[in-house]
C-alpha cells in the first residue's frame, strides 16, 4: 500500500519552470498549449533503459500519445502524486488508453537503477514505463527536454540528499511533436479530457 504523501523536501525555485524564447507561460493547476514559433524547440530525444530491462528511445513510442515526466523514486510527494495522477488518467481513458504511453524518467541516476524502478513504478500502474540511465544519459536527455534537475544536500532525506527538478508533464503527439505542457497540480480529469479530444480528433 502506498503511503500518504508527506510535506515535500523539494521546494522548486523559479528555475524549475522551463522558459524558452517565444515561450510558454503556465501556472500551477493549469495547462498551457505549446507556442509553435518557440525556439529552440523541445524534442523527445533519449536513449534510456526501461524498468523491464529493454533499451528505449523516443522512436519506440511513435504512433502513440506520450506523456513524459521527470521524477525520482525517493521523492516524498511530488513524484508519487504525479504517478498516481497518471494511473488515474490511464484508468479513466478506458479503451483510449491504448493510444497513450506515460514515461517516468528518473533524474536520480545514483539510486534509480533498473531494479529500483522495477520495484517502484508498477505499484502505480502496469502501463507506466520507468526509464533509467547513467548520469551522462540523464544529462543529455534533460538538455533535449530543457528541464532543470539538481542534486540537493538534505540531512533529513534518504542518503543525505534529494533532487530538485522541473515538475511539468510533456505531451507529445504520435509524430513525436510537443503539443502541450501540463504544470504540476493539473487535475487528472483535465489531462484525461484533453487526451480524449486529441485522440478522437486524430482518429
Amino acid at each position: 500500500m502506498l503511503m500518504k504523501p508527506t510535506r515535500s523536501l523539494l521546494l522548486l525555485p523559479g528555475l524549475a519552470v522551463v522558459a524558452f524564447a517565444g515561450g510558454l507561460l503556465w501556472q500551477r493547476g493549469t495547462s498551457a498549449s505549446v507556442v509553435a514559433e518557440a525556439e529552440p524547440a523541445i524534442v523527445a530525444d533519449f536513449e534510456l533503459t526501461g524498468h523491464d530491462g529493454m533499451l528505449r528511445t523516443e522512436e519506440d513510442f511513435r504512433g502513440q500519445w506520450t506523456l513524459v515526466f521527470f521524477r525520482f523514486t525517493h521523492c516524498p510527494d511530488v513524484c508519487p502524486t504525479t504517478l498516481a495522477d497518471m494511473a488515474q488518467v490511464m484508468d479513466d481513458l478506458g479503451p483510449q488508453a491504448d493510444a497513450v504511453q506515460p514515461l517516468f524518467v528518473s533524474v536520480d541516476s545514483e539510486r534509480d537503477d533498473v531494479e529500483a524502478l522495477a520495484e517502484y513504478v508498477p505499484q502505480f500502474h502496469p502501463e507506466i514505463i520507468g526509464l533509467a540511465g547513467t548520469s551522462e544519459q540523464i544529462e543529455k536527455t534533460a538538455e533535449t527536454f530543457k528541464i532543470y534537475h539538481e542534486k540537493v544536500e538534505a540531512e533529513q532525506a534518504p542518503d543525505g540528499y534529494t533532487m530538485g527538478h522541473s515538475s511539468q508533464i510533456f505531451l507529445f503527439n504520435p509524430e513525436g511533436e510537443l503539443v502541450e505542457l501540463f504544470s504540476y497540480g493539473t487535475p487528472a480529469a483535465e489531462i484525461t479530457a484533453g487526451l480524449r479530444s486529441r485522440i478522437a480528433a486524430d482518429g
